[in-house]
């Protein structure tokens, strides 16, 4: 068994609830999902299925203009981005659009023109996406791939610390949330990735590609 982000065999068990056990990685410190665990690929579907993801829902669309405050700060109106893991609504992309970007989408159910993975873009948005993902290091290294130099990776995931009780974590009963970082975490990751990070709210992680991206 591997680590599901850095592919070590040096992790050990962390948690166990009824549905699944939990390993910490002692090399990049992800908390992470064994795939044995792991649900189906359309028990997936039918949970995302289940999320409001309403466009005229007031307080998901606050929910969302998060992660729109660091970008649009950042960059001047007709810069190019990507929503990479936009779900069932482009809504996050629409945002952006009606802000003066331009916007493409991506997500492997609902949006997978993968000409869009092609591009080069300016800056990358994934918003609640990382927790999900079966090979992160991938991913990671796509979208720094797919970023223009000085381009900026916008990440939202719930991060976990030491502190908090992981047992009681409402974020780990979440069956399609199999990786869970920490701040030890996105370190390693952007040592590794040969990039650069910033924590803008307790949620979101804005990744620059300053630097050559190292392949490991």
């Amino acid at each position: 068994m591997r680590c599901l982000l850095c592919e070590s065999e040096n992790h050990e068990f962390f948690f166990k609830d009824k549905f699944r056990a939990y390993r910490r990685c002692n090399v990049c410190s992800i908390i992470f999902v064994p795939r044995s665990f792991h649900i189906s690929k359309t028990s997936e579907k039918a949970r995302y299925e289940e999320h409001n993801n309403d466009a005229n829902d007031i307080g998901y669309i606050q929910f969302l203009e998060r992660i729109t405050t660091p970008i649009k700060s950042r960059f001047l109106k007709g810069a190019n981005g990507l929503d990479f893991g936009c779900g069932p609504t482009t809504l996050l992309a629409d945002i952006l659009k009606a802000d003066g970007f331009e916007m493409e989408v991506y997500d492997p159910f609902y949006e997978i023109d993968k000409s869009v993975l092609d591009k080069k873009y300016d800056f990358i948005v994934s918003t609640e996406v990382v927790e999900h993902l079966n090979y992160p290091l991938i991913e990671f290294k796509k979208m720094f791939a797919m970023l223009k130099e000085k381009g900026v990776l916008a990440v939202m995931t719930r991060v976990f610390y030491d502190s908090m009780d992981f047992k009681t974590w409402f974020y780990k009963n979440d069956r399609t949330h199999i990786g869970f970082y920490s701040i030890a975490t996105f370190d390693w990751l952007a040592k590794n990735l040969g990039v650069t990070y910033s924590q803008v709210e307790s949620d979101i992680f804005i990744f620059k590609a300053e630097l050559k991206t190292k392949i490991l």
